[in-house]
């Protein structure tokens, strides 16, 4: 009889795992896999073996234990052509959207813009407000004791504070401390930089920016008007001091101006220190008579100039806690005022722009932190963008809206980001954080229409000037003086002017000494307004009209 033969083995498709001796350990065994590269003996559930045509298993399941391993940290075991598979190129990624951003590879993706349409509905619709007047005005007093009444200063904190300012000799000043929180500020009886606080009204949700009014912190109240919807000008009605902060060398007026060309077009008068006037009705009408036609000249249309007599030192008619003592005023008090504004129209589905005001250290090793303004777009946490100028990107790992985690966000909204991928030499403020598909232009040289102020100097080719741009305050020059304009037709009434002198309209070229981030007003308002300074002065606001010089990102993030 013919001899037996032993039927061959099955082929599996992957090589005979070696035997070794019990008494090696798993370390050991990964080295001399490694060495002879080789893939070790596997439990079943755990199979690298590539399927044949024939095979009937789930062709998934060498992906599943390939990712299961280097979750474990194995992944040295894992053949490099198991990982390829299972690693998905970005083209194929449908993370792109409207908004230019790269979105999360996550099914549960929120949808924004459907989320922020139902707060509107349900919540309360969201204001910027800045407070801005001339220097001892009152602006701190006023809000501080706002805050108060509505209950958004405890009645302990608010003892504390009197005690304090008690003691230091500034009584008067206690309210103002809600406010200005620093020694300095408290010291000097001034505010020096931008106070940041919220309060909600019957109808809207406020963000309160409290600008400094001496002439030498014009930049910083720059930068806080840079990101309001609507403004509360203070001014005081003690007599010979409105006067003062009016006529030239005050601040009422160039504040005026400087919110009305950084695009507020809502504004309520605060006329402050009645008190100090016994609550005469021929000082409100001739302070209000005086401020209204001038700030119809400054850009504000007659309907969205309001006034409202009060006192900050004594609360009378800063809400209806404490009404107007003055028999001649039925009208609504400051509270109920602010609560009429009209909320601005927001551009959630643009691409991304985030300006960032401030960069700090994240709390317990969290990461980076950057604190500014949604200008443009929305954003929700896991998403990518990329740092502009310096071309950096980063992930957005948690965002904070008021103190409290959120989902999301949208423009208009002041917000702090944690991120995580990017170095902090990549940011710094005036940094702009938008969409990797559609970043913001960096430019160094750019063509604009401005508007002269009253300058004592005339404007010619070559003019040093600040460039003050959202956060941003960078040295620059008149490169060239295009075509003078008429101030209300547009048209061009001369061509390359000799020098601008005061209360002109003109198109000029303008280098920047460092790149900065902008756009045209055509496609950004918020990114396409600038002003200009000279001398601690400003001479001059315009828009963006061309980027004439460009340049290419600083580098890219790290890894």
């Amino acid at each position: 009889a013919p001899a037996a033969t032993t039927p061959a083995a099955p082929t599996t498709g992957a090589p005979a795992a070696t035997t070794k001796p019990r008494k090696e350990t798993s370390k050991a065994l990964s080295k001399q896999a490694s060495a002879a590269n080789e893939t070790p003996a596997l439990p079943p559930s755990f199979s690298l073996s590539t399927p044949s045509a024939a095979a009937t298993a789930d062709p998934d399941m060498d992906r599943a234990a390939a990712q299961d391993l280097a979750a474990m940290g194995f992944g040295d075991m894992v053949p490099r052509e198991l990982l390829k598979q299972q690693a998905e190129p970005a083209s194929a990624s449908p993370m792109a959207t409207p908004g230019g951003s790269r979105r999360p590879k996550n099914k549960r993706r929120l949808d924004v813009p459907a989320l922020y349409a139902e707060s509107q509905v349900e919540g309360k619709p969201n204001l910027n407000l800045v407070v801005v007047g001339h220097v001892d005005a009152g602006k701190s007093t006023l809000m501080g004791h706002l805050l108060f009444l509505t209950g958004h200063v405890d009645k302990r904190v608010m003892h504390k504070y009197e005690n304090d300012s008690r003691k230091m000799g500034k009584s008067s000043f206690a309210f103002a401390w809600v406010l200005d929180e620093t020694g300095e500020e408290r010291q000097r009886g001034v505010t020096i930089d931008i106070a940041q606080t919220r309060f909600e009204t019957a109808t809207k949700s406020v963000t309160l920016l409290d600008a400094p009014g001496h002439r030498d912190f014009i930049p910083n109240m720059i930068t806080g008007a840079a990101q309001a919807d609507v403004a509360v000008l203070v001014v005081n009605a003690t007599p010979g001091e409105f006067e003062a902060g009016f006529d030239q060398g005050g601040q009422t007026r160039e504040h005026a101006i400087l919110i009305r060309s950084l695009g507020v077009s809502q504004v309520v008068v605060a006329v402050n220190k009645m008190d100090t006037c016994d609550w005469e009705q021929a000082r409100y009408d001739a302070i209000a008579g005086t401020l209204a036609t001038f700030l119809k000249t400054a850009g504000f249309k007659g309907k969205h100039i309001r006034f409202v007599p009060c006192s900050g030192f004594t609360g009378d008619n800063v809400s209806t806690v404490k009404p107007c003592p003055a028999s001649w005023y039925s009208g609504p008090s400051l509270v109920e005022m602010i609560d009429t504004f009209e909320p601005k129209q927001r551009d959630i589905d643009g691409p991304f722009r985030f300006c960032v005001s401030d960069v700090f250290k994240g709390f317990a090793g969290g990461g980076l932190m950057v604190a500014g303004r949604i200008q443009c777009g929305n954003v929700q946490a896991g998403e990518s963008f990329v740092a502009m100028p310096a071309g950096a990107n980063c992930n957005v790992k948690t965002l904070t809206v008021d103190n409290e985690q959120r989902p999301w966000a949208v423009a208009g909204d002041t917000v702090s980001l944690t991120l995580t991928g990017i170095d902090p030499i990549a940011l710094s403020a005036g940094s702009v954080i938008c969409s990797q598909d559609s970043p913001v232009p960096v430019a160094t040289q750019i063509r604009a229409q401005v508007i002269v102020f009253d300058i004592d100097v005339p404007i010619i080719k070559g003019f040093k000037v600040i460039f003050h741009h959202q956060q941003r305050n960078e040295p620059g020059s008149i490169r060239r003086l295009v075509s003078q304009l008429h101030k209300s037709t547009g048209e061009v009434t001369a061509k390359k002017p000799r020098l601008l002198t005061k209360n002109t309209t003109a198109v000029i070229d303008i280098n920047l000494d460092r790149a900065v981030c902008i756009e045209r007003y055509r496609d950004s308002k918020e990114l396409g307004r600038f002003m200009l300074r000279y001398g601690g002065k400003t001479i001059a606001a315009g828009i963006v009209l061309d980027l004439l010089k460009t340049v290419q990102p600083l580098g890219a993030s790290p890894g």
